[in-house]
């Protein structure tokens, strides 16, 4: 595999498992030293390790999202250590379902907290540096949710709308200085979060009943769209928004 990503150090928020880990040894695979990023210390070790297996370099820094000081600090240090970041994916997020009426302030406020908030912040840590180097990429994880909305799903998708709304806003802001911005929304994929949710036969039936190409997607292939996007197979690419959902969007689900 042709190292796309040599020499560019990646930043990755909410890399302990899931999404983030897959980007995280990927994108070492092809190249990028790593900075992982997670609340889940003990996770995020196991995700270091991986990305040396992998053949890459790595730092850590693990605080919750939503201490704005907490994160500008571990930004500060890795930038120390690696001497730049040129890459931000911002992948950390959280999930939650129930009838509107049923959804309190509390879990309101939370979800835009961590969603939201927490990635405009994260943003905001980062790009001084990228503006100053006049060179960076953003690449933000939002969702199918905030594309067609899911019943039951109010806040979670409206957050994720709102990561859509400051990818086209961002790649407008910050393009004078060469910084690229996009989202990848992923669609109905095998994570351990899925499972949890709706079980491997629950899966199975969705597979059948509700995307097109017959079956869940693999994180590998959420990774693979970052890694496009992170790249400079993508270099004039900006302010775009790619769905990786086997064909439930075009339908309509």
């Amino acid at each position: 595999m042709a190292q796309q990503l040599e020499d560019k150090v990646v930043l990755i928020t909410g890399a302990a498992a899931g999404m983030g880990r897959e980007d995280a040894v990927l994108m070492a695979r092809r190249g990028a030293a790593i900075i992982a990023h997670d609340i889940n210390a003990e996770k995020l070790a196991e995700t270091a390790d991986l990305v040396r297996e992998a053949g890459g370099r790595v730092e850590t820094f693990a605080c919750d999202l939503t201490d704005a000081e907490a994160f500008a600090a571990g930004v500060a240090a890795a930038e120390k250590a690696f001497g730049r970041i040129d890459v931000l994916v911002n992948n950390a997020g959280i999930h939650g379902a129930a009838p509107t009426e049923e959804v309190t302030e509390k879990d309101f406020d939370f979800m835009f907290a961590v969603n939201l908030t927490g990635l405009f912040t994260c943003t905001q840590a980062v790009v001084p540096g990228m503006k100053a180097r006049k060179s960076g990429n953003i690449v933000n994880i939002s969702s199918g949710a905030a594309q067609r909305g899911n019943v039951n799903n109010s806040i979670y998708g409206s957050s994720k709308a709102g990561v859509l709304g400051l990818t086209k806003a961002w790649a407008k802001e910050f393009a004078p200085w060469g910084i690229r911005v996009n989202a990848v929304t992923p669609g109905p994929i095998m994570s351990e979060m899925a499972i949890r949710a709706r079980g491997i036969e629950g899966l199975k039936k969705r597979a059948e009943t509700e995307i097109p190409l017959k079956r869940m997607g693999e994180l590998i292939e959420i990774a693979y769209a970052v890694c496009y996007l992170a790249s400079e197979e993508s270099a004039f690419v900006t302010g775009q928004v790619l769905p990786v959902n086997g064909g439930t969007h075009i339908v309509g689900i």
